[in-house]
Protein backbone atom coordinates (compact mmCIF):
# COMPACT_ATOMS: atom_id res chain seq x y z
CA UNK A 1 0.00 0.00 0.00
CA UNK A 2 1.28 3.61 -0.76
CA UNK A 3 0.73 6.18 1.72
CA UNK A 4 1.62 9.92 1.50
CA UNK A 5 3.61 12.13 4.97
CA UNK A 6 4.14 15.24 4.83
CA UNK A 7 7.14 16.26 7.70
CA UNK A 8 8.70 19.41 9.50
CA UNK A 9 11.93 18.89 11.32
CA UNK A 10 14.04 21.27 13.05
CA UNK A 11 16.77 21.33 10.46
CA UNK A 12 18.51 19.18 7.63
CA UNK A 13 20.51 17.51 9.63
CA UNK A 14 17.29 16.49 11.23
CA UNK A 15 16.04 14.98 8.25
CA UNK A 16 18.93 13.54 6.71
CA UNK A 17 18.98 11.37 10.03
CA UNK A 18 15.77 9.98 9.87
CA UNK A 19 15.88 9.53 6.00
CA UNK A 20 19.35 7.63 6.34
CA UNK A 21 18.18 5.70 9.21
CA UNK A 22 15.62 4.09 6.69
CA UNK A 23 18.54 2.30 4.75
CA UNK A 24 21.10 3.21 2.68
CA UNK A 25 23.82 0.91 0.78
CA UNK A 26 26.65 1.96 -1.14
CA UNK A 27 27.86 1.26 -4.81
CA UNK A 28 30.41 -0.06 -6.14
CA UNK A 29 31.57 3.55 -7.43
CA UNK A 30 31.37 4.35 -3.42
CA UNK A 31 27.90 6.56 -3.63
CA UNK A 32 25.48 5.89 -0.69
CA UNK A 33 22.04 5.34 -2.19
CA UNK A 34 18.77 4.56 -0.74
CA UNK A 35 18.48 0.68 0.12
CA UNK A 36 14.61 1.45 0.46
CA UNK A 37 11.91 1.64 -2.17
CA UNK A 38 10.41 5.18 -0.64
CA UNK A 39 10.59 7.79 -2.88
CA UNK A 40 11.57 10.99 -0.33
CA UNK A 41 11.56 14.77 -1.40
CA UNK A 42 13.40 17.04 0.06
CA UNK A 43 11.59 20.93 0.23
CA UNK A 44 13.44 22.80 2.50
CA UNK A 45 12.23 25.70 4.02
CA UNK A 46 8.75 26.45 2.26
CA UNK A 47 7.76 29.84 1.15
CA UNK A 48 4.59 30.91 3.71
CA UNK A 49 3.90 34.07 2.31
CA UNK A 50 5.21 35.23 -1.03
CA UNK A 51 7.54 38.32 -1.66
CA UNK A 52 6.53 41.42 -3.36
CA UNK A 53 8.58 42.86 -6.29
CA UNK A 54 8.25 45.77 -8.50
CA UNK A 55 8.40 45.90 -12.13
CA UNK A 56 11.80 46.25 -12.37
CA UNK A 57 11.76 42.86 -10.90
CA UNK A 58 13.56 44.07 -7.22
CA UNK A 59 12.30 42.63 -4.07
CA UNK A 60 9.69 45.31 -1.98
CA UNK A 61 9.05 42.73 0.30
CA UNK A 62 10.75 39.77 1.27
CA UNK A 63 9.23 36.42 1.52
CA UNK A 64 8.34 34.78 4.82
CA UNK A 65 9.88 31.24 4.31
CA UNK A 66 9.29 28.29 7.63
CA UNK A 67 11.50 28.11 10.35
CA UNK A 68 11.23 24.22 10.08
CA UNK A 69 12.47 22.30 7.26
CA UNK A 70 9.92 20.35 5.10
CA UNK A 71 10.22 16.54 3.63
CA UNK A 72 7.70 14.59 1.67
CA UNK A 73 7.54 10.93 1.38
CA UNK A 74 5.34 8.60 -0.77
CA UNK A 75 5.82 5.28 1.37
CA UNK A 76 5.98 2.17 -0.74
CA UNK A 77 4.81 -1.33 0.00
CA UNK A 78 3.44 -0.62 3.74
CA UNK A 79 2.35 -3.72 5.22
CA UNK A 80 -0.96 -3.53 7.07
CA UNK A 81 -1.02 -2.95 11.41
CA UNK A 82 -3.39 -6.04 11.12
CA UNK A 83 -4.01 -7.56 7.83
CA UNK A 84 -7.40 -9.03 9.44
CA UNK A 85 -8.81 -6.44 10.14
CA UNK A 86 -11.97 -4.92 8.33
CA UNK A 87 -10.63 -1.38 7.72
CA UNK A 88 -6.78 -2.07 7.24
CA UNK A 89 -4.35 0.69 8.41
CA UNK A 90 -1.23 1.55 8.53
CA UNK A 91 2.27 3.29 9.98
CA UNK A 92 5.14 4.93 9.25
CA UNK A 93 8.29 3.55 9.90
CA UNK A 94 9.37 4.21 13.49
CA UNK A 95 10.21 7.93 14.67
CA UNK A 96 8.33 9.09 11.43
CA UNK A 97 5.02 9.86 13.33
CA UNK A 98 6.55 12.31 15.90
CA UNK A 99 7.21 14.92 12.68
CA UNK A 100 4.09 14.18 11.06
CA UNK A 101 2.26 17.15 9.84
CA UNK A 102 -1.45 17.41 8.80
CA UNK A 103 -2.62 19.90 6.38
CA UNK A 104 -6.48 20.32 4.66
CA UNK A 105 -5.40 20.67 1.37
CA UNK A 106 -1.92 18.95 -0.86
CA UNK A 107 0.15 21.44 0.14
CA UNK A 108 3.40 23.39 -1.84
CA UNK A 109 4.27 19.21 -3.58
CA UNK A 110 2.64 16.72 -4.91
CA UNK A 111 3.41 13.19 -5.73
CA UNK A 112 2.45 12.52 -9.95
CA UNK A 113 -0.94 13.89 -8.90
CA UNK A 114 -1.96 11.94 -6.40
CA UNK A 115 -4.54 13.25 -3.91
CA UNK A 116 -2.78 13.97 -0.24
CA UNK A 117 -5.94 14.29 1.10
CA UNK A 118 -6.69 10.61 -0.28
CA UNK A 119 -3.39 8.67 0.66
CA UNK A 120 -2.06 11.00 3.96
CA UNK A 121 -1.90 8.89 7.05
Amino acid sequence: MNKIGKYEFDDSVQADSKINALGTTTTELGDVVPSHNHIIVRLGYIVLEQGEYNESGEQTKAPILSDKYHVDVLWKGLEPVDAEAEVLSYVEPSGWEANRIELDNNGVHSFMGLDYQEYKF
